[in-house]
């Protein structure tokens, strides 16, 4: 059996084990309180190592700067706008009509190909003649045979052999014969059509052998080159709009190409209905790319030019609160100690080490080689757009160095990196290219 040990103080008891050990209750507490110790002080030292990585984090992240966005800039440019009044019209050929025939016929020869340029006054379609020739001959004999009659009956009422009735009748026989040659001869020359002018023929509506009859369409032909663009303006442009005034079209079958004509005809006369003034442009087709009632786009030039600032339509922040652009600036200079802690000296010792060598491909990287650039929001209130560029009423004064491109990446203040080395150009006339 366990037998306790009698104990000298009330806080240390021995116990014997029954081998020979004495175990006291203060050495067990000892150890209790060591290993209690041991552990708090792992715990508090944990404790206090992650709360000083977060304070550094925190420190750290209160001075830490963003890397600069890159963006491609431009100047704002200050150009001579010409005001333009948009319109859609249709093309009108110069001269145009559909040939056909006027007689009946047989179509026994045709002096064209479909598409081709014919001159005026060449054969179109010859139809068969053959018994109008013949027809005519007769007449022509006829014709003959009277004339020489009438001469016998004048002389023969010279003499007063004949009577006057017998000189009538014979005169009246002559002019009947005349008039038959004559109408032979116009049939005959109606079966020979011809190009009344100059122009483009169209794709024949008749082959050889057919029969056609008087209205037979046989083919279209126009003039094209010039052209005609009619179009509608309302009438408040009047008084900007007069003969003679500049107009470009464009066509959405050749969306890289425009054509430039002049105000040759405005009617005399307001639309009741639409208020709205029909107008008539000469515009140069020397290669024959506009038809007749294609869809135009018209632009014309309506006032004065003017000076403008223009940006372009790509650095332009759109919202509901107004629209905006990024100016890209130089960095004011910091404080006497910057936010990282480092002493306005040792700033200015790093601003005067040498710049290394620039980037390629006109690569140029925030602070590398140049003070450093930010990008600040500049309210501007737009007006018109032309091609790639927008016209900028106020908020710039010209010349600034704007964010083509990234301006959407932005907030005001913003470190930026500029790299001009892949801008797309901008255009006041883009030609897109499909590839």
């Amino acid at each position: 059996m366990f037998q306790p040990a009698s104990t000298t103080t009330r806080d240390e008891r021995s116990f014997d084990t029954g081998s020979g050990v004495k175990v006291t209750r203060r050495s067990n507490r000892k150890r209790w309180l060591i290993a209690g110790g041991g552990l708090l002080a792992i715990v508090v030292f944990l404790a206090g190592t992650k709360f000083f990585q977060i304070f550094t984090m925190i420190q750290a992240g209160k001075h830490m700067v963003p890397p600069p966005v890159a963006v491609t800039t431009t100047k704002v440019q200050r150009i001579e706008w010409q005001p333009l009044q948009p319109a859609v019209g249709t093309l009108i050929a110069l001269r145009g009509t559909t040939l056909s025939a006027e007689v009946t016929g047989t179509v026994r020869d045709i002096g064209f190909e479909n598409g081709s340029l014919v001159k005026k006054g060449q054969v179109i379609v010859r139809l068969d003649t053959s018994a109008e020739q013949a027809q005519l001959q007769s007449a022509q004999a006829d014709m003959a045979l009277a004339k020489q009659t009438l001469e016998r009956n004048e002389g023969l009422r010279r003499q007063e052999v004949n009577t006057q009735a017998d000189l009538e009748a014979a005169q009246a026989r002559d002019k009947q014969t005349q008039a038959t040659v004559v109408n032979l001869q116009a049939i005959i020359n109606k079966k020979v059509i011809r190009a009344p002018f100059d122009g483009r023929a169209g794709i024949r509506a008749v082959e050889l052998g057919q029969v056609v009859s008087p209205g037979t369409p046989i083919v279209s032909l126009q003039t094209v080159s010039p052209i005609y663009a009619e179009f509608q303006l309302p009438q408040q442009t009047l008084a900007d709009v007069k003969l003679g005034q500049k107009v470009m079209v464009k066509v959405d079958v050749f969306p890289e190409a425009s054509w430039e004509g002049t105000i040759t005809t405005i009617n005399p006369e307001v639309d009741p209905a639409t208020r709205n003034v029909r107008m008539r442009a000469t515009v140069e087709n020397p290669d024959g790319r506009l038809n007749p009632g294609m869809f135009a786009n018209v632009e014309v030039e309506a006032g004065k030019a003017t000076d403008t600032l223009v940006v372009p339509a790509t650095s332009v922040i759109y919202a509901p609160y107004g629209d905006s652009v990024f100016l890209v600036e130089e960095k004011k200079d910091e404080p006497p100690k910057g936010a990282d802690g480092k002493p306005a000296e040792a700033k200015a010792a790093e601003a005067k080490a040498p710049p290394p060598a620039a980037k390629k491909n006109g690569e140029a990287k925030n602070g590398e080689h140049g003070p450093e650039l930010v990008a600040r929001q500049q309210f501007v209130r737009l007006g018109a757009r032309r091609g790639d560029y927008v016209q900028a009423l106020s908020g710039l004064n010209g010349g600034e160095t704007v964010v083509s491109n990234g301006a959407f990446k932005l907030r005001n203040g913003q470190t930026v990196m500029v790299n001009n080395a892949l801008a797309p150009p901008n255009q006041f006339v883009p030609a897109p290219v499909d590839r």
